[in-house]
């Protein structure tokens, strides 16, 4: 088996093992909460033997070990759980809130990436010159900024002040789609600085490399050198930052949907912690520890694929 090959199987297998400890992990950090959907049912004056009745029923007296087995073996077979509020099944509240979070995602991803690509190359192609101080000292002022603080600003400027767009989503994204608009500006602000500033960095050291020089010597042309030489090795850092980014949008987007009033996955976990619903806190977060693995499995492959030279961590 080549290098390549033994070093994929080993990080599949990292991978493979991440994804068993993720259920686990959550499990024994939600049993560690304080209180539970018994004592949320119970009311402001809880009556110790109504609690006890409701813990019976909802099986939160059995042991935590037995809770874990039952848990995980339905995980296996697709099944995460039911609310231990409303009785429903908890792959229908990541059904609803689904669309309006990936919908988010996609269209900042697609705002993320070519913009990162092209103000990093745009750059890095005016290295020092006044271009690339204005590129260079925006981004890192836009990065410095907090992510809830420049969702208020965006609100009142363009929606408060201006009127340009609505301040929230409260009468739907699809009566509204406008209502997208500053969510997926707030998602994509510091990530394009980040990313950016990598793919030009990346760019600066491709361009100075020996193998750079000596493809001029054989006289290939500036373009093809740019695109076809520099360019995967400079993008094989940002491919890792990259997925540590979607995973910073997995975050990121539970602010937003609170800020913006988006009815997504974030405004679903809020509602459910706040309700000390644990199955319903435990799939969604099963659900985006498993996303959090696939996207730096996938990262880590890419950036392997783009600079083989280069040494990825594992």
């Amino acid at each position: 088996m080549t290098p390549l090959g033994r070093w994929t199987r080993r990080r599949l297998l990292l991978g493979v093992g991440q994804s068993v400890a993720v259920p686990v992990l959550v499990f024994v950090l939600t049993e560690a909460l304080p209180g539970d959907a018994a004592d949320a049912l119970a009311g402001d004056d809880p009556d110790p033997k109504r609690i006890a009745v409701i813990r019976a029923a909802m099986h939160l007296d059995q042991p935590a070990a037995e809770r874990l087995l039952r848990w995980c073996g339905g995980l296996l077979t697709g099944d995460l759980g039911t609310s231990l509020v409303s009785g429903r099944p908890v792959s229908s509240f990541l059904a609803d809130g689904l669309t309006p979070t990936l919908l988010l995602a996609a269209l900042t991803l697609a705002l993320l990436i070519p913009l990162s690509l092209s103000l990093g190359i745009l750059a890095a192609r005016r290295e020092g010159g006044p271009l690339d101080r204005v590129v260079s000292s925006t981004t890192l002022a836009v990065y410095a900024v907090p992510e809830f603080a420049l969702g208020v600003l965006l609100t009142t400027v363009f929606a408060l002040r201006l009127g340009w767009l609505p301040p929230t989503a409260i009468g739907g994204l699809w009566q509204q789609p406008a209502a997208l608009v500053l969510p997926v500006l707030l998602l994509a602000a510091r990530p394009i600085c980040s990313l950016s500033r990598l793919v030009r960095a990346g760019m600066i050291e491709a361009m100075a490399a020996p193998y750079v020089a000596q493809a001029r010597r054989y006289g290939v042309s500036e373009a093809r050198i740019r695109w076809t030489h520099a360019l995967p090795n400079a993008v094989a850092p940002a491919a890792q930052q990259l997925a540590r980014t979607c995973d910073w949008l997995l975050c990121g987007v539970i602010v937003v949907e609170t800020l913006f009033v988006i009815p997504g996955l974030g405004t679903v976990l809020l509602d459910a912690v706040a309700a000390r619903d644990v199955p319903v806190v435990q799939g969604l977060a099963v659900v985006f520890g498993l996303i959090t693995v696939a996207l730096n499995l996938a990262a880590d492959l890419a950036a392997r694929r783009l600079a083989p030279r280069s040494e990825v961590a594992a």
